[in-house]
């Protein structure tokens, strides 16, 4: 599998740039991604949400009207859910919502991801950034170079470099992560991903060493 190579400025190589076999092997498993996709976006939830019974709503503590000989239907409390003011029934409690998923599992996701984006013709190889210092208007004549158009770009470097992520961080719709630190969420949101050259000669998105998080 190949991809379109590009220098930093946006200028297309004469060949395009061979993909590493270990990673991009065509394979896309849409029952893995989903997986990995579901439990990711639930590990995100914060489960902070509370509801208050009728033991925990303020007052209450006496007997609206006796049991007996009023004609009305017995009560016990004003803070009982079919008052006015009073508790909720079977309402939401504080939990956790997370989902554990295998390493295996992730690495095949993160694979699929890759996959399905480099067989859209949507991954694109450039040379390593060397940017002196942070400068956004250079990586917007790049995107303006690639004519990536309106849509999210991710952007996987070669281990972290600071100045790209500074570069780009005021700009909308683009990310940028360590190839390493790549999920398969950050591959499926992007409608573009950017990969230096030289991150391909290292261990992560590829499922060789590093763990990654969903």
């Amino acid at each position: 599998m190949k991809a379109k190579a590009y220098s930093t400025t946006g200028k297309a190589r004469a060949a395009d740039f061979e993909l590493p076999e270990a990673v991009f092997d065509g394979t896309v498993n849409e029952g893995v991604l989903h997986q990995v996709i579901k439990a990711y976006q639930a590990n995100q939830r914060q489960g902070t949400h509370s509801t208050k019974t009728r033991h925990t709503v303020r007052g209450g503590g006496r007997k609206p009207w006796r049991q007996k000989g009023t004609g009305r239907a017995r009560q016990g409390s004003i803070r009982a859910a079919q008052w006015r003011g009073g508790s909720i029934v079977f309402g939401p409690q504080p939990r956790s919502y997370r989902v554990r998923v295998p390493k295996q599992v992730r690495r095949l996701a993160i694979r699929s991801a890759l996959n399905a984006r480099a067989g859209e013709g949507a991954l694109i190889v450039v040379e390593p950034f060397a940017l002196e210092a942070p400068s956004t208007r250079n990586l917007v004549a790049l995107f303006e170079a690639l004519e990536l158009g309106v849509g999210n770009v991710l952007i996987l470097t070669d281990g972290p470099k600071n100045d790209v992520y500074l570069s780009a961080r005021n700009l909308p719709g683009v990310e940028v992560r360590p190839w390493v630190d790549a999920s398969a969420y950050d591959v499926l949101w992007s409608d573009v991903v950017i990969v230096e050259e030289s991150a391909f000669g290292g261990a992560g998105a590829d499922g060789s060493e590093d763990e990654e998080e969903s």
